[in-house]
C-alpha cells in the first residue's frame, strides 16, 4: 500500500474542498491514486447530498450578472442564513450566475445537465453535489432567468446583500448616465414595491374578470352596498379595480422618490425621456426574493426533546 503523505492530503483537499480526514480516507481507500480519490470523494459527496436532500433550503441569496447586452438573475438556497453569508457559498452563487448568463437551457432540468463552466469535466448538478458535501448543508439552485436588450440597457439592483434581486430591461435610443440612473431608480422601485406587471397591457382579462367577480361578491354580501343601483355598483367595482392596478402595475405606481408624492413611474420615465431627447420604454423586469413561496420548517425543540425522552 502506498504511503499517504501530508502533501497528498493537502493537494486533494485543495482540489475538492473536502475535509482533511475525508481526503485521507479517500487516498487510503484508493492506494494513493489521486484521480481515484477524487472520484471516491465525488461519490461520497453524492451520498451526503442525498441524505441532506430532504432538508428544507429556504435561506440563501439572489445574484445578478450583466454581460454586455445580456443579463441573468439566479436564486440559490441554503438551509441557514449563516451559510448564506459564507464567502465560499457566495462565490459559488456568483459562478452559478455566470453559468446562467451564457446558458442555452430553457428550463432548470436542462440547466442542471449542462457542463459546469468552472470545470467542464462535471455537470452543473455534479458541481452542486460537491458543494453540498463541502458546505455540509442542503443547497438548491432554485431558479434563473435571462434577459437580452440590444436597443437600450439592462440594469440590476441587489438589496440587503442578496435578499432581493432585480433586473430591469429598458428600451431606449439613448443610453447615457441619466438613462442609467433612471433605470437603477426603477430597479429600486421594483425591489421596494414589488409590482406584478410593467403596465396594464400585461394584465390578462382572466385576472380582471376574477377580481371583478370577487369584488362583486363582496358588494352583494354587504347589506348597504348591495342595495345600490347596478350602474353605481359597476362604478364601484371599476374604481376598486383601477386602484388595485395602480398598485400592481409598475408605471402606474407612485414613484418612491417623487418630491410631490404624486408623480407616477410612467411620468418619471417620460420626464427623463424628454430631458435627454430619447424614446424610452420599460420593457420588462424580474424580481426575486430569497425563499419567497417556500414553507420554512418551524422546529419545536421542546417537542423534539420530549419525543426523544419518550414523554
Amino acid at each position: 500500500m502506498a504511503a499517504i503523505t501530508a502533501s497528498m492530503v493537502k493537494e486533494l483537499r485543495e482540489m475538492t474542498g473536502a475535509g482533511m480526514m475525508d481526503c485521507k480516507k479517500a487516498l487510503a481507500a484508493n492506494d494513493g491514486d489521486m484521480d481515484a480519490a477524487v472520484e471516491f470523494l465525488r461519490k461520497n459527496g453524492q451520498a451526503k447530498a442525498e441524505k441532506k436532500a430532504s432538508r428544507i433550503a429556504a435561506e440563501g441569496i439572489v445574484r445578478t450578472i450583466i454581460d454586455g447586452n445580456k443579463a441573468a438573475i439566479v436564486e440559490v438556497n441554503s438551509e441557514t442564513d449563516f451559510v448564506a453569508k459564507n464567502a465560499d457559498f457566495q462565490s459559488y452563487v456568483e459562478k452559478v450566475a455566470f453559468q446562467a448568463v451564457s446558458s442555452d437551457a430553457a428550463d432548470m432540468d436542462a440547466f442542471m445537465e449542462e457542463p459546469w463552466k468552472d470545470d467542464a469535466s462535471k455537470t452543473v448538478k455534479e458541481a452542486l453535489v460537491e458543494k453540498i458535501a463541502v458546505i455540509g448543508e442542503n443547497l438548491k439552485i432554485r431558479r434563473f432567468e435571462k434577459m437580452e436588450e440590444k436597443n437600450g440597457c439592462i440594469v440590476d439592483y441587489i438589496h440587503m446583500g442578496g435578499k432581493i434581486g432585480v433586473l430591469v430591461d429598458v428600451e431606449s435610443d439613448v443610453v447615457n448616465d441619466a438613462v442609467l440612473e433612471m433605470a437603477r431608480n426603477i430597479a429600486m422601485q421594483v425591489a421596494a414595491l414589488n409590482p406584478k406587471y410593467v403596465d396594464r397591457s400585461q394584465v390578462s382579462q382572466e385576472y380582471l374578470d376574477h377580481e371583478k367577480e370577487i369584488l362583486m361578491a363582496q358588494i352583494m354580501n354587504d347589506p348597504k352596498e348591495s342595495q345600490k343601483p347596478a350602474k353605481v355598483i359597476e362604478g364601484i367595482v371599476t374604481g376598486r379595480i383601477n386602484k388595485e392596478l395602480k398598485d400592481i402595475c409598475l408605471v402606474d405606481q407612485v414613484y418612491v422618490k417623487a418630491e410631490d408624492g404624486k408623480q407616477t413611474v410612467g411620468k418619471y420615465v417620460a420626464e427623463v425621456a424628454k430631458a435627454v431627447g430619447a424614446k424610452i420604454a420599460v420593457k420588462a423586469f424580474v424580481r426575486y426574493e430569497t425563499g419567497e413561496g417556500i414553507e420554512k420548517r418551524q422546529d419545536d425543540f421542546a417537542a423534539e426533546v420530549a419525543k426523544q425522552a419518550g414523554m
